[in-house]
């Protein structure tokens, strides 16, 4: 499939930090790309820079064939880019109709979209009219992943969806981007649990240091142990 995202030499600097080192990876169109790395090696920061939430210093970010580096946070977002930040993003004072209704940037929810987001998180029908603070971190995680998807995304980004969950809303999680990923909604993810990467990822891209240190198929990772222990130190099937 042809590349619908790609990020060539991107260097992004917080304040006095240089966190990104010339980032460059593809997301090809219609498929799922894992982006994995020890904890501070880039993944969060790159998630923020194609969101525009960071600006990159320097390199490009192309979308579908356009240089969005330089656009702002919403017009990215127009472009039909839906975003799940780590920290979930919700607002907990609104019920979960609430959230979704604030999502759905292009007018009033499509009754059939609702339908096919809430059969893939069941807890979303039953706590509609709730408060979405009510929530568990689990059904919170769902929430945060059904705005990103109440309206059709040609893009999602998803940061480590399922740190912390119970593996029953893990595997929730795992089928209904599964579900996603058959709408050919392409996927880049940023998860520390390797099981998940493995049943969902198509692409890899591993990251140290604000760099990216390989890049290929995530089969071909999944089946090296001995590429696993090289690129980050660790056989990834025993860190689950």
């Amino acid at each position: 499939m042809p590349d619908l995202l790609t990020l060539e030499g991107v260097h992004t600097r917080i304040a006095q930090y240089h966190i990104l080192h010339g980032v460059d990876f593809s997301v090809p169109a219609g498929g799922v790309t894992v982006l994995l790395g020890r904890n501070g090696a880039g993944k969060t920061t790159t998630m923020r820079t194609i969101m525009g939430l960071w600006r990159a210093a320097q390199g490009r970010v192309m979308f579908d064939g356009e240089d969005i580096s330089k656009l702002d946070t919403p017009a990215i977002a127009r472009r039909g880019i839906g975003y799940v930040p780590e920290n979930m993003g919700i607002f907990t004072d609104l019920t979960v109709k609430e959230n979704l209704v604030l999502a759905a940037a292009n007018g009033p929810l499509d009754s059939a979209r609702v339908d096919w987001v809430t059969g893939l998180f069941p807890p979303m029908k039953t706590f509609w009219n709730l408060p979405a603070g009510n929530l568990s971190g689990g059904q919170k995680q769902m929430l945060s992943v059904s705005r990103a998807i109440i309206e059709p995304r040609r893009l999602i980004l998803i940061d480590e969806p399922t740190k912390g969950l119970a593996p029953a809303i893990i595997q929730a999680m795992i089928t209904a981007l599964r579900e996603l990923k058959k709408t050919q909604t392409t996927i880049l993810l940023v998860e520390q649990n390797f099981a998940m990467a493995k049943a969902l990822g198509d692409t890899v891209a591993v990251m140290d240091d604000g760099r990216i240190v390989h890049r290929g198929a995530m089969a071909e990772l999944a089946g090296d142990a001995a590429l696993q222990e090289k690129l980050m130190g660790l056989s990834l099937e025993t860190h689950q």
